[in-house]
């Protein structure tokens, strides 16, 4: 297979990130309520959807054009709280430093409006599709980071062979090579776009569909398998749908999509 990806580092850092938490130069930053971000380089990758009559992905390139911030831990409740204020937390899985749970992507479009203002800026969002599954891949070309062995997924993710059917609190298993926590299970993480087939041709900075019914959400959560808890798969739902197995995790760049 060939070997699409290709890193320049950091060399190309964030540009245009003037805020004086976040410097140029600073692979990590924490927020005023504690959110944790680490920097995505920018590169190309792959994206896979679907299957081909011999059981394999069909693989198309994407290229990210510029290093972008996203949480090392999926939202919590205790940040949900901060942010949308007491009694707001609607998880059915009550934990401080659980993922917050419940929330459909109109409710995390509510939160990011108002964790904008209480920082200061505009720059918060949800990664799109492409930069997700950019950064669950972390440079692998394989079904997950870690390789394409199904048994290793334990030592990365909740999922339905060792949640015991709730959700845990976040940072608890291994991250990926670029430092991101429960990229797979733990809770589906709703994504920017409105869910649309890829095209076949390499894209750059691909946003989906300028308009649809569905949005997308990635990563797979507590109760799914090993096949829906990998880097390539993808589900949908209505943008006001809640369940107590989607969250989110936030992007942060100073080229916010839009809505």
């Amino acid at each position: 297979m060939k070997k699409f990806f290709s890193l320049s580092l950091f060399s190309l850092l964030l540009c245009g990130v003037q805020s004086g938490v976040v410097q140029a130069q600073d692979k990590s930053f924490t927020n005023s309520i504690g959110m944790e971000f680490v920097l995505i380089p920018a590169g190309q990758s792959i994206r896979a959807e679907g299957l081909n009559d011999f059981g394999e992905e069909a693989e198309h390139q994407v290229s990210i054009s510029q290093p972008f911030y996203l949480g090392k831990y999926e939202v919590t409740q205790e940040q949900w709280v901060a942010v949308m204020g007491t009694g707001s937390n609607p998880s059915i899985f009550k934990g401080r430093t659980n993922p917050v749970e419940n929330v459909s992507w109109d409710d995390v479009q509510v939160f990011i409006q108002k964790l904008n203002e209480k920082e200061g800026d505009n720059k918060y969002r949800l990664p799109t599709e492409a930069e997700w599954e950019h950064a669950a891949r972390a440079g692998s070309e394989t079904k997950w980071f870690f390789g394409s062995d199904p048994n290793q997924l334990g030592k990365y993710a909740w999922f339905k062979d060792n949640s015991a059917g709730t959700t845990h609190p976040v940072g608890e298993k291994q991250p990926n090579p670029w430092g991101l926590y429960d990229i797979y299970g733990n809770v589906w993480e709703w994504v920017q776009d409105w869910y649309g087939e890829y095209p076949e041709e390499m894209v750059i900075d691909p946003t989906g569909p300028a308009s649809g019914s569905a949005r997308i959400y990635r990563g797979g959560s507590r109760f799914n398998p090993t096949n829906n808890c990998r880097s390539a798969y993808r589900g949908k739902r209505l943008p006001g749908y809640r369940r107590s197995h989607l969250g989110f995790r936030l992007a942060f760049s100073s080229s916010p999509r839009s809505v």
